[in-house]
């Protein structure tokens, strides 16, 4: 059998996978896959007959590596028939014969059609390199998609390599002695406060493991979601890893709409142990357990609050370190507050540009309006309500009315439809 030489084949397929980390049967499946589109090069190059080469027509030929030996064979499987219309995938049965005297009509064999070594040109070589690279990084993209699929929603550490115009490329690693990879912290994702020079490292939460083949790292993090706030407090507070305290929910503004705002985290806590205090076990002894995770996250302000089944308690507490005097429920259904405070208390409630009752709202899931005890109008408030919420009924009435009315338009409809129907058939 005849063989194109691929001199240094063995060492080309270990370097390749040292360099790329890739298994060596992926490397030598990469290489066949690139030598058959070389082939197929070739071949459309030597089409002096001008044949019609479908997408699927080279389907019935193979790449064999020989690594001891450092070359390729191409092979072909064609069906023995008793006449040949295409050479590429048929071999006639009297030409078999000669060699298998046993051969049947409709077998199949598998020959030898390696072109020589000088006929397998420089564009079909460069076409094999092409092929080459591509398949090498499918087959990087595939593993790092296999390795951190199960990663994602968790922490990992990360490593400043460089700068892509407003993004960070970081390299993270899915566990010790691992190989490190790519990752991209957009803008949207860092903080403010973090200063991203090279080899600096940090945690980051892994938000996504992008699939296909577009271009660029295939891991997205994050410094600014707030699950790496959970992760955080999970690592640095025993008794949320052992599920005595838990984390109820978690409100963060990591990026504030004004430069004149730092960021900051309100989460909440709940605990069934009554001799437990799950605010002061994520505080911390003197601060020690918070200070840990605010200096990861380079000073963030952080309020953790008791949560509540009670929405006013719940309520109050989010506003923290506001004093509440009285939260009034207004509307269960839609979900609106009114929360009275001290006039002392009234910038602290609402907060620089709002943001703490913006992050208590968000906490909660109630809209909050913050209201001076001394000024309000209990009876007054209570009717400019109750009339809104007439308004509101009474227009809800009208859209229900409208709707019904439009069904009962479309079944008059239906049963004029099926009289003139019937009084046809008749």
């Amino acid at each position: 059998m005849s063989m194109v030489s691929l001199p240094g084949l063995k060492e080309l397929i270990e370097s390749i996978s040292r360099e790329r980390n890739l298994p060596r049967l992926a490397v030598q499946s990469a290489i066949r896959e690139a030598l058959l589109k070389g082939y197929e090069r070739y071949r459309r190059a030597q089409n002096l007959e001008r044949k019609q080469f479908d997408e699927d027509y080279f389907d019935n030929f193979e790449v064999e590596l020989d690594i001891e030996g450092e070359g390729f064979r191409v092979l072909s499987t064609k069906t023995i028939v008793e006449e040949v219309s295409n050479s590429d995938h048929q071999i006639s049965l009297e030409e078999v014969q000669l060699v298998a005297p046993e051969a049947q009509l409709g077998d199949s064999v598998v020959l030898d059609v390696t072109p020589d070594q000088g006929e397998f040109g420089r564009m079909a070589a460069m076409q094999t390199k092409q092929v080459l690279a591509q398949k090498l990084r499918d087959q990087q993209r595939q593993m790092v998609q296999e390795e951190f699929q199960d990663l994602e929603s968790t922490v990992l550490q990360a490593r400043v390599l460089r700068f892509e115009r407003q993004s960070v490329i970081l390299a993270v690693s899915s566990g010790f002695g691992q190989p490190e990879v790519e990752a991209e912290l957009p803008k949207r994702e860092q903080l403010p406060n973090d200063n991203y020079r090279a080899n600096a490292t940090f945690k980051v939460y892994l938000k996504k493991v992008s699939q296909g083949q577009q271009r660029g790292p295939q891991l997205l993090v994050s410094r600014a979601d707030a699950g790496l706030v959970v992760y955080l407090f999970a690592n640095e507070v025993p008794e949320i890893e052992d599920e005595v305290v838990r984390i109820v929910a978690v409100a963060r503004e990591a990026n504030p709409p004004s430069r004149y705002v730092g960021p900051r985290t309100k989460i909440a806590v709940d605990t069934l142990d009554r001799d437990v205090d799950p605010v002061g076990a994520c505080i911390g002894a003197r601060g020690s357990r918070i200070q840990v995770v605010v200096n990861e996250l380079r000073g963030e302000k952080i309020d953790v609050i008791r949560w509540s089944p009670d929405p006013a308690t719940y309520i109050a507490n989010a506003l923290s370190p506001a004093r509440v005097d009285e939260v009034r429920l207004m509307d269960p259904e839609t979900r609106q507050t009114h929360v009275l405070v001290a006039e002392d208390q009234l910038s602290l409630a609402i907060g620089k540009e709002g943001q703490n009752v913006r992050l208590a709202a968000r906490l909660t899931g109630w809209k909050i309006d913050i209201k001076d005890k001394a000024k309000y109008d209990h009876a007054g408030e209570d009717a400019k309500f109750v009339a809104s919420r007439a308004k509101y009924q009474a227009e809800e009435d009208d859209a229900d009315l409208s709707e019904l009315e439009d069904d009962e338009n479309l079944e008059e409809l239906e049963l004029e439809d099926e009289s003139f129907d019937t009084s046809d058939d008749e």
